[in-house]
């Protein structure tokens, strides 16, 4: 079959779109899991985090299925849903659309760019959930907020949220940044284990000071990645709770891949957050593949984009803050 896709990214976390709304593609789910492990891998195929299959919705103006570069489908992608609300709201000629989750049905809206001239979208991160059976997470307790598990670390603390990608975050100093303690902790909740199952997104944050927020993520079914969406937001909301930071307020949050701003919501003992960020396309593909055998697939056209040279300006600027507050000061 021919199969046309865009590459693209949200804060250097890349994906493939394949768009099932104008095209007449019809995958099974074995499919789109073969499809994901054989275009994802970065020495044989193109490369990317993961798949974005943007569909038709029965309520919403579109729907996006996730399915990692393992082969393995995401409830929800924040950096992903940024790349699927600009091809959407380009698609229909719209300024503010609704996407069709696993989970929740997410307003997305054109946003002013948050760098230079950068094609910049703000995406609801919907539900909040602390309830550890979301994870889930086995522990005898409910809900784990900036406590200590002795399971995983003797000094650190962290909090457990399903966004609702599950979540395991602590907030650090530089020191536990650049030691191998994140990756062993990670390796650890996503090999065989009892804690967590399904294994879980573990990630540092350190503050920035007056600058923001710097989140790095291991992220399930990837591995270290430029920047996790959800991973963000919810270190975002984690920061608040523990009083660095403000609801209703901009946070400035940089990663690996650049900088987005995150803005938590807080209603009561209910929370959403607001995730605004770049959505580039880096180049467009045409390939023969079967889906029976994808890795076998044949790149009859591509083309490149000319966004990447702005962004790269935003991750210039980010690399020379995390620099200057993190790696600089060990």
């Amino acid at each position: 079959m021919e199969l046309n896709l865009i590459k693209c990214h949200g804060s250097g976390n890349d994906f493939l779109l394949i768009d099932e709304i104008t095209e007449t593609y019809t995958f099974s789910e074995k499919d789109r899991q073969n499809l994901a492990i054989a275009l994802c891998d970065r020495k044989k195929g193109i490369g990317a985090d993961g798949i974005l299959f943007v569909l038709d919705s029965d309520k919403c103006d579109g729907k996006m299925r996730v399915f990692n570069a393992d082969g393995s489908e995401a409830s929800m992608c924040g950096n992903g849903l940024r790349c699927v609300g600009r091809y959407v709201t380009e698609l229909k000629n719209k300024d503010e659309i609704t996407i069709e989750t696993m989970k929740a049905d997410l307003k997305i809206s054109r946003e002013a760019s948050i760098y230079a001239e950068i094609p910049t979208f703000k995406v609801q991160i919907s539900p909040v959930l602390f309830d550890l059976k979301h994870l889930p997470m086995n522990i005898d307790r409910h809900t784990l907020v900036s406590e200590k598990v002795p399971e995983i670390s003797d000094t650190l603390t962290f909090t457990a949220v399903a966004v609702p990608n599950p979540h395991l975050i602590s907030i650090v100093e530089n020191e536990h940044i650049i030691s191998n303690e994140q990756k062993c902790i990670s390796e650890t909740v996503n090999g065989p284990n009892t804690l967590f199952p399904d294994g879980v997104n573990v990630s540092f944050v350190q503050s920035l000071g007056s600058d923001g927020i710097y989140v790095r993520t291991f992220e399930r079914g990837v591995g270290f990645t430029n920047a996790c969406g959800t991973a963000m937001s919810a270190s975002s909301l984690v920061t608040c709770l523990a009083g660095m930071n403000h609801y209703e307020q901009e946070i400035d949050v940089y990663n690996n891949g650049g900088k987005v701003r995150v803005i938590v919501h807080r209603n009561d003992e209910e929370f959403s957050m607001d995730l605004i960020g770049n959505a580039t396309y880096i180049s467009r593909y045409k390939l023969e593949v079967d889906v029976k055998e994808p890795e076998s697939y044949q790149t009859v056209e591509q083309s490149e984009y000319d966004e990447e040279g702005s962004y790269s300006e935003l991750q210039e600027f980010a690399k020379d803050v995390v620099e200057k507050n993190v790696f600089l000061k060990a």
